[in-house]
């Protein structure tokens, strides 16, 4: 927030209803009646990322006069975030930070937020309303339940099997979609559509598994119902919205004189595709900005290959050089160099022949976006969990490079950062605390081969026949 000109101390406001025309001078406020919204939308996971996301697109509907599509908040384990909506008649801030200052604004889209444990009647009564057309998630993809092995949805889990066990409060959003989809179609009424918002390489797929595979648990014309009549569409999103800690939080109330208990701030940069496949309405979201489109596949494959793809490759060479920001490590012009030359050399000849995507566009505004001062992501948070995003993201590259005979230094380099980043230390000997289900595993076997990557390449899961190809082998030690 440092490019925002400081305001007087002793003048921040609460945020509410009946403090908006007051904000309003310094921020951008609704433009419209939120009592005439109707809440025909309703998503599970109110987090960060939606705030700054799905809700601002949703407040952009309604600012030109679409109020059909207000949205209900669900939250299955945050009682905080009630606390902190609720005084606050569900408003909140989003600051928009940009290279050359922060805009701030004011998004009244969400009409009321339901914390599960408390108001579970509430939460099924609300799916169960004729008037939902829509569902979205952002769950994070272990609230999916996924078999690590088969990718199909675990039954067999405690807290699935918990929720079949009892009547409620469920701990699983697929138990609560269930129970409606079935209350639906009990009173002939249509379904809603479901729509995944996490960042899976197949969200709309893994939220049919899920919630086919919940029905199947319960009743199996239930499940050939939701089978048959739910659309799930699958969606690519992309904003960058860190978390913030208590000083962050204060600098927005002090820039903004807002006193807001959950304020997001994200990049000026948003993305919404989503397949156009729906149970019923659909949003007017091609008004504000989103993109409907038959097939999703190349905008997801263009992300995760060279976004999801390039953070991996930043954030193991940028942690093990000190860095610990994207910005610090783009402000490192061997780092700045390295990524530009990942993504045109290796990553977008890969790309070409397979998507009518302007890669060379999206290379640059990638590029932009990393380096932005405004909106420091942490290294540690896009380096976790490289046992899942590594195989997801950047080994495919890898593997078709190496298949087609290409270029595949960049990438090597990325990979042997990561094995070097599993050995705990920076290259400084600076202790790395990793953050992966199977750090553990993984580490045992990048110290045993420190002279050698097979014995970690030799999981198969995750870096599947690498370890055949003696002249990668090589170049990798």
């Amino acid at each position: 927030m440092s490019n925002v000109v400081r305001l007087r101390r002793n003048t921040e406001i609460p945020l509410n209803n009946a403090t908006l025309e007051l904000h309003a001078r310094r921020l951008a406020v609704p433009n419209y009646d939120r009592s005439a919204l109707t809440e025909s939308v309703v998503h599970v996971g109110v987090g960060g990322f939606h705030r700054a996301h799905q809700g601002t697109y949703f407040d952009d509907l309604a600012r030109l006069g679409f109020t059909e599509w207000g949205v209900s908040g669900l939250g299955l384990h945050r009682r905080r975030l009630k606390e902190a909506l609720e005084p606050q008649d569900c408003l909140y801030t989003v600051v928009e930070q940009g290279s050359d200052g922060a805009e701030g604004r004011v998004v009244g889209s969400m009409c009321r937020y339901l914390y599960t444990p408390d108001e579970h009647v509430q939460a099924i009564e609300v799916l169960a309303d004729e008037r939902t057309a829509l569902v979205t998630l952002t769950i994070t993809g272990d609230g999916y339940h996924r078999d690590a092995v088969t990718g199909d949805f675990d039954a067999g889990c405690s807290a699935v099997r918990r929720d079949l066990s009892q009547a409620g409060p469920y701990t699983t959003a697929w138990a609560y979609l269930v129970e409606a989809l079935d209350r639906r179609r009990l009173a002939g009424l249509p379904p809603f559509t479901v729509m995944s918002c996490d960042n899976l390489p197949d969200n709309g797929g893994a939220a049919r598994k899920a919630v086919v595979g919940f029905a199947a648990q319960r009743s199996a014309r239930l499940a050939k119902w939701i089978e048959c009549n739910v659309a799930f569409p699958s969606t690519m999103v992309d904003r960058i919205t860190p978390v913030l800690n208590d000083a962050e939080i204060a600098g927005i109330q002090y820039d903004f004189g807002i006193i807001d208990r959950c304020p997001v701030v994200a990049e000026p940069f948003r993305q919404w595709v989503v397949e156009d496949a729906f149970s019923g309405s659909r949003p007017p979201l091609d008004e504000v900005g989103v993109e409907f489109v038959s097939d999703i596949s190349p905008h997801k494959l263009v992300k995760t290959r060279l976004l999801n793809g390039s953070h991996c490759a930043m954030s193991y060479l940028g942690i093990l050089l000190g860095h610990q920001t994207t910005d610090a490590a783009m402000s490192d012009s061997n780092v700045y160099r390295y990524v530009e030359r990942l993504m045109r050399t290796e990553v977008s000849p890969l790309l070409r022949e397979r998507v009518t995507i302007d890669c060379a566009d999206y290379q640059s505004t990638l590029l932009e976006r990393f380096s932005n001062p405004g909106m420091p992501d942490k290294l540690s948070r896009l380096a976790a969990r490289g046992s899942v995003k590594m195989p997801s993201y950047l080994l495919p590259s890898l593997h078709e490079g190496r298949a087609e005979n290409r270029p595949t230094a960049m990438l090597t380099l990325a990979l042997a950062a990561w094995i070097r980043y599993l050995r705990g230390y920076d290259l400084q000997g600076k202790p790395i605390v990793i953050e992966d289900q199977r750090g553990s595993e993984l580490r045992t076997l990048a110290l045993t081969g420190l002279a050698d990557p097979r014995p970690l390449l030799n999981v198969r899961d995750v870096f599947g026949s690498l370890v055949d190809d003696v002249v990668f082998v090589e170049a990798l030690e």
